[in-house]
């Protein structure tokens, strides 16, 4: 009698756990029950590869992975269709423009020294390049606001000028993307002055962030390389410092920021194998080149196919829906459960409500993220969970109608039943594993759910309903067969 009340005040423990736990930690859903955004996106051959291998999409989504994660995006998932696409899900994500500028360009980020004889040159497509910021970046704040444009500011005349000198003479779109146009000219052409050498980002250890000291809303990105990173980075500096040659960093072919080396460096360079990106960056800007050196340069090209958003009102319908298929199967089930094995099915319902409960808590705890094959693997599951149940008290129909008593008739059904139980369980238990390592994106949420599930079935089928079953046939009113099988199908010293 101990023990049985110890097995009944552990579950009634677990129950209340696994309701705190659902409480305090929400569920975190998919794309299809929260919204978000999807991009599909094209790995394009170049240079000497003609066609896109198998690996070579698997080392192009490798890097994708790490600037999603770097992201921030909680719960995304990428995966890869056919020979030269991916699809990327980012749940809760309703303006995926950043995240498709940040994983469509390649990052390949290139230490250039400048060529000499061109400093004349340089510093008048710098001086250029700060006034278009300036201009670009005072017109975005006032387009944000609402305030009207202003005068003082590069006239008509010198922008079309400008334009003309880099062949956008008769570009289309607002003023703003004329100048952001314009000044991605302006970086390119920058970047051609400055000699490639053989520093690049494959060099790279880790990039960070930092604000910038006593330059309000301004941010650098530091930069730590290997050993040999390090020793190509003084010897690059030292053969540039003092002669008034910059140090240019450039990402895609674009300058991002040119930077002098001063006397003091010309004996052994900047050692210590770090450096630091300052090229007027805000918070964001920081982050998303962060972000992209972190994961480091693509190996193939990517092209964005498609951004799809969808809106939270079609998750909301997802997960009513979905409410009222696990609800409206949970109540057939108790019904059949009831009118089939009377007490028993009682029992089994009680159960099963503690088993949806701990599968909750589960997916709270770990954490799953529910998707509509989630949740098909969470209702199938119940019937893998009803199945056990079925099986137990079928056992114990057919001690009782051999004319056993009823105690000794639950506990063989339940010893009977054990192996067949375990079996079954088992069994799926594999095909989960298999869909899980082998299947992609959705195929796994399923696989999760349903393994979850297959897991805590054994565990409410044989611990749960047992102890539940035990502690009613403490109750006198309770323990008469009849409470179990019908009367005529029961022989006649039991009836």
């Amino acid at each position: 009698m101990a023990r049985q009340q110890g097995w009944f005040a552990l579950i009634l423990a677990l129950a209340i756990a696994a309701g705190s736990v659902t409480a305090s930690f929400p569920l975190e859903l998919g794309l299809d029950l929260r919204g978000g955004s999807q991009l599909t996106l094209e790995v394009q051959p170049a240079g000497e590869i003609t066609r896109v291998k198998a690996e070579q999409l698997e080392a192009v989504k490798a890097v994708l992975d790490r600037r999603v994660n770097g992201l921030g995006v909680a719960e995304s998932t990428l995966q890869t269709i056919g020979d030269n696409q991916l699809v990327l899900q980012l749940p809760g994500e309703q303006d995926p423009t950043r995240a498709a500028k940040v994983l469509g360009e390649t990052a390949l980020l290139e230490f250039r020294a400048q060529k000499p004889g061109t400093e004349e040159e340089v510093r008048g497509l710098q001086r250029l390049k700060r006034q278009v910021e300036s201009i670009l970046k005072s017109k975005q704040e006032r387009a944000i606001s609402g305030e009207s444009p202003s005068d003082d500011e590069l006239d008509k005349q010198q922008l079309v000028e400008a334009q003309q000198a880099f062949g956008l003479q008769g570009s289309v779109g607002s003023e703003i993307e004329q100048l952001e146009q314009l000044n991605e000219k302006v970086s390119i052409k920058i970047a051609e002055l400055f000699e490639p050498t053989s520093l690049t980002g494959k060099d790279l250890v880790t990039a960070g962030r930092q604000q910038q000291q006593n330059v309000p809303d301004s941010w650098e990105v530091t930069l730590s390389f290997n050993r040999e990173g390090g020793d190509q980075f003084a010897e690059l500096t030292q053969s540039i410092a003092g002669t008034g040659r910059l140090l240019g960093i450039v990402l895609d072919g674009r300058s991002i920021s040119e930077a002098s080396v001063g006397e003091q460096f010309r004996a052994a360079g900047i050692t210590g194998g770090a450096a630091t990106i300052s090229g007027n960056f805000n918070a964001e800007d920081a982050r998303d080149l962060e972000v992209q050196l972190r994961g480091g340069s693509l190996p193939l090209p990517v092209e964005i196919l498609e951004v799809r958003t969808i809106g939270p009102t079609l998750g909301a319908e997802n997960i009513r829906r979905s409410l009222i298929a696990a609800l409206s199967g949970l109540a057939l089930v108790a019904v059949f459960m009831v009118v089939a094995y009377r007490l028993a099915g009682l029992v089994a319902v009680l159960a099963l409500s503690l088993y949806a409960l701990f599968n909750l808590a589960m997916y709270a705890l770990i954490p799953v993220i529910l998707t509509l094959p989630g949740i098909a693997g969470f209702i199938l599951s119940i019937g893998m969970a009803v199945d056990a149940n079925v099986l137990i008290f079928e056992r114990v129909k057919d001690e009782l109608r051999r004319g056993n008593t009823l105690i000794r008739s639950i506990e063989t059904g339940f010893s009977q039943a054990l192996s067949s139980i375990v079996d079954g369980h088992l069994t799926t238990l594999i095909s989960c594993a298999a869909l899980f390592f082998l299947g992609t994106g959705l195929v796994k949420g399923f696989a999760a759910t349903l393994g979850i599930g297959v897991v805590l079935s054994l565990f409410t089928a044989l611990s749960c309903t047992r102890t539940l079953l035990r502690f009613l046939m403490g109750y006198q009113a309770l323990r008469r067969p009849t409470n179990f099988l019908p009367a005529k199908q029961l022989p006649s010293s039991l009836a």
